[in-house]
């Protein structure tokens, strides 16, 4: 019975527009919060700065195709692996060094908030993919390239000091792994799902 009315709120009109300006919203101040980094950058190395914005980018992308009553397959996939993948990096994170520090500012509090947000908005979306196996490959793809370079070349996300650097290299990556599995998982029971808000 609750399963079914939150599937009539999920693919309710008025309720996906109201996800998509909150993302819209939400990307827009997340690219202003890393455009010191993005100045900082060289520019072959820029689409690998801007994670969570660009991850919410891709999801607000998703929620216009929906509301024009289209599909995107590959859009879902890379939605999902990313909001997923950036939403649960952030809150952890920004956990553990609050945990270490004996307090957690009301800034960080704020994005882990809407960074947890990230990652139950694409998850409650599930029975709307559509995406295949082939798909899961390219965000795949994505995510380890991005570790890559986040890690190699150090444009991942400003962190508050370098006392976990490691540990939180080793916990993206294995994040990103868990992220594609679980991506697997959904491919294969997405062929039958609904396609579009109501």
């Amino acid at each position: 019975m609750y399963r079914a009315q939150l599937k009539q709120l999920l693919t309710s009109r008025s309720f996906v527009w109201i996800l998509f300006w909150i993302n819209l919203m939400g990307t827009v101040y997340g690219y202003y919060w890393y455009k010191e980094q993005m100045a900082e950058t060289a520019w072959p190395l820029l689409p690998f700065v801007p994670d969570s914005p660009t991850a919410s980018l891709l999801f607000t992308l998703l929620l216009a195709v929906w509301l024009l009553r289209r599909t995107s397959p590959i859009l879902e996939a890379l939605a999902l692996m990313t909001c997923f993948k950036y939403g649960v990096w952030c809150v952890a994170v920004l956990l553990l060094y609050g945990i270490d520090d004996g307090y957690i500012s009301e800034p960080n509090i704020m994005l882990i908030v809407s960074h947890a947000g990230m990652a139950i908005e694409v998850l409650l979306y599930s029975f709307m993919y559509r995406f295949r196996t082939r798909h899961v490959w390219v965000g795949a793809a994505w995510l380890l390239i991005n570790d890559f370079f986040d890690y190699v070349f150090h444009v991942h996300p400003y962190l508050e000091d370098d006392r976990f650097i490691s540990q939180v290299a080793v916990f993206t990556v294995l994040l990103s792994l868990l992220t594609i599995f679980m991506a697997f998982g959904i491919s294969q029971q997405a062929q039958s799902n609904s396609r579009f808000v109501r």
